[in-house]
């Protein structure tokens, strides 16, 4: 996907927050260890530093939710974070996006740490942030 398309596809996802510009998602993606797993209607973008990987952002276009694509995304970047000698994996999440913290918790993510008041939006109150953080096991040869 090119920066535009994920600037596009990022704000029709996360319409109530400040979108992320199609430079941003160039410069990111010009720094060493980030890396765009993507089938077209989701991706996910993650940085590897030494052992550790974060999760900077997963979307699916509102028409495309509820069909397992960010799961499926969300363990393609695992297993390639895990391949790129990252032994845990690291995200934040707004305390009030329900789906996305069912699907982290389904993928065996715990809560490690909050940032309260870290998420602000548009004509509603800050939104604290949970931390949270898997271990990654690589696959057995």
């Amino acid at each position: 996907m090119t920066p535009d398309a994920l600037a596009a596809l990022y704000g029709a996802a996360f319409p109530d927050t400040r979108g992320w510009s199609a430079s941003e998602f160039e410069n990111l993606l010009g720094q060493s260890g980030v890396t765009l797993c993507t089938d077209g209607q989701a991706f996910a973008l993650f940085r590897v530093t030494v052992d550790e990987a974060e999760l900077l952002t997963i979307a699916t276009h509102p028409t495309a939710r509820r069909q397992g694509l960010a799961s499926a995304l969300l363990t393609r970047a695992e297993e390639s974070a895990t391949r790129q000698g990252a032994t845990q994996m690291f995200l934040e999440v707004a305390e009030d996006n329900a789906a996305a913290r069912a699907l982290y918790v389904a993928a065996s993510y715990v809560t490690i740490g909050m940032r309260p008041g870290y998420y602000r939006r548009e004509w509603k109150s800050p939104v604290t942030a949970l931390i949270l953080g898997k271990q990654l096991v690589a696959a057995q040869s």
